[in-house]
């Protein structure tokens, strides 16, 4: 398989995960919009379970699949990898079987975990994917050995497709009968299951395609000398330590789902409804955060397969450059992201979710944004120098911090304190990553590239982004009055976004926050912004 190959399925496969993560994350808001805060905290409560349910249903097995099947086709074997596909789908279908079970007969409890027993038809609706979603990526790791990234690419896209429009059909049709909440959760999480059926779908139809193009007799299975047996080991030994790192990911995210609506009914004294839509309000923010970090989680797959090949060269002092380049980017970027959603936080809610409730958990999670970006980026450097369990251990370190903090400042602050132990839990772990990153590398942190220069680039970004909203609210009070409350907020986001990052790309060039040097390591990006570098006589 050529560098070109390789590099153009990475490319389409990439494309995809960023279409498919948009679609999944801006799903919520017509979710928030159509259903309700309380229907939608049902909804962000189940969800994070259901992606950990996932992760242990699948995680680890696509990754082993694409690796033996990629080495069986080295040794020129197809049956041999054919066979490696239908032992992992009988395994993952079975435990995608037991986990739907665990899943859909084991609501109730879960739902009394959760404290909050309107969860109960969502997690039940949600449990039907896993009838489906672990064959399917039997067969994605499949097709990923050969190098063949389109037929995932293609499932992935019809996935959340047809996750989304499902989701909106059926949150319109049970909102129009006055279903209770329960049921438009259930509806929303439904969603799911319809997607990874026909997800699946994709996959089998272009499986069965390869499979009579293949045209392997049933002769050549019963003398290949692999045992199905041998195949079961081999995928399991391999699958199971990557799922236990994988899992700590949504480990993290779930812990809010158990602890935060039974803090708050504790703590606050509201009754189940009212507890599970102050759930619904805080998760406005969640989603806010994950738009950006879907876009680092896209451009850190890059960076594993990169550090790797420094690696095996010897390459250390480019480890060492692209280190230090990679994480100072993510920290401008990560900074100016945090920072610009605080300063536009009341009318990018208002545009999203129709007002500003919650805008104080937000406005403190935005600083999330810079932290887990870091992490993100962090983790995939760490895993492509073959430190892949130490991230896990910082993030499940991270996830205790939130616990622990999320008793003491729920009960203080409500969801407001939730946010808080939330930043300081990816703090935590960001911090952990880097100080292990930098004992490999010996980066540069310099204290003028990460927080002298950029300061001065936030305060012009702050400065241009008060005076858009000052002006535009001037207008709309006095001048235009008739457009409404929520197109006004859509024109105001809209415009302070643009022009506030802007000037904040600019201001990093003139402060000589990123240098020429740094260009010269990014000779494609170079070459194409330093014409218009020249006007602002940009120099070393």
């Amino acid at each position: 398989m050529s560098r070109s190959t390789l590099l153009r399925g990475v490319t389409i496969l990439g494309a995809a995960a960023i279409i498919s993560k948009l679609l999944g994350t801006l799903q919520k808001i017509p979710m928030q919009n159509i259903g309700g805060d309380e229907a939608f905290g049902i909804y962000s409560a189940v969800f994070p379970i259901y992606t950990l349910i996932i992760f242990l249903a699948t995680a680890g097995f696509p990754v082993a699949i694409s690796k033996f099947v990629s080495e069986s086709l080295e040794r020129k074997d197809e049956v041999e990898a054919v066979q490696i596909l239908k032992v992992s789908s009988i395994i993952l279908f079975l435990s995608g079987l037991l986990f739907f079970s665990l899943l859909f007969f084991g609501a109730p409890v879960i739902a009394k975990a959760i404290d909050n027993m309107h969860t109960v038809k969502a997690i039940q609706s949600i449990s039907i994917a896993l009838l489906f979603v672990p064959v399917m990526s039997a067969i994605r790791g499949y097709f990923q050995g050969k190098q063949n990234m389109l037929p995932t690419a293609i499932s992935l896209i019809t996935e959340q497709t047809i996750r989304v429009v499902t989701m909106i059909v059926l949150l319109f049709f049970f909102t129009s009968r006055g279903y209770t909440n329960d049921w438009i959760a259930a509806g929303a999480t439904f969603g799911s299951a319809v997607g990874a059926l026909a997800g699946l779908m994709v996959m089998i139809v272009i499986w069965t395609i390869e499979k009579n193009n293949l045209q392997i007799s049933s002769a050549k299975f019963k003398s290949n000398s692999n045992s199905i047996l041998n195949i079961s080991k081999k995928l399991i030994g391999y699958a199971i330590p990557v799922c236990l790192g994988a899992i700590v990911v949504p480990i993290l995210g779930i812990v809010d789902s158990f602890t935060l609506p039974r803090l708050i009914r504790v703590f606050h004294g509201l009754d189940e409804s009212r507890a599970i839509e102050q759930f619904g309000i805080y998760a406005r923010g969640l989603t806010l955060i994950q738009l950006v970090s879907m876009i680092f989680s896209s451009i850190s797959v890059a960076l594993v397969p990169l550090m790797a090949q420094f690696k095996l060269k010897g390459q250390l002092d480019t480890i060492k450059i692209y280190t230090e380049l990679s994480i100072r980017f993510t920290w401008l970027i990560g900074i100016a992201a945090s920072f610009g959603l605080f300063f536009c936080i009341k009318p990018i809610s208002t545009m999203l979710f129709e007002n500003e409730l919650g805008t104080l958990s937000a406005s403190i999670l935005s600083f999330t944004i810079v932290f887990s970006v870091l992490n993100i980026i962090s983790t995939s450097i760490l895993q492509g120098l073959g430190s892949p369990v130490i991230p896990a251990i910082n993030l499940l370190i991270a996830a205790v911090v939130k616990v622990l903090l999320n008793v003491l400042f729920v009960s203080v602050w409500g969801i407001e304190g939730a946010a808080l132990s939330t930043v300081l839990a990816f703090l935590v772990a960001s911090i952990l990553n880097l100080i292990t990153l930098r004992r490999k590398t010996e980066f540069s942190l310099k204290c003028s590239n990460y927080l002298m220069k950029p300061a001065l680039s936030i305060v012009l970004m702050g400065a241009s982004i008060y005076l858009i909203n000052y002006g535009f609210q001037f207008v709309f009070s006095h001048v235009i009055d008739e457009l409404g409350h929520r197109l006004n907020a859509t024109v105001i986001s809209l415009v302070s976004v643009s022009i506030g990052a802007l000037i904040y790309i600019i201001s990093l060039f003139i402060t000589l926050t990123i240098s020429e040097d740094d260009l010269n390591h990014m000779p494609s990006l170079g070459n194409k912004i330093r014409p218009w570098l020249a006007k602002i006589k940009f120099r070393k």
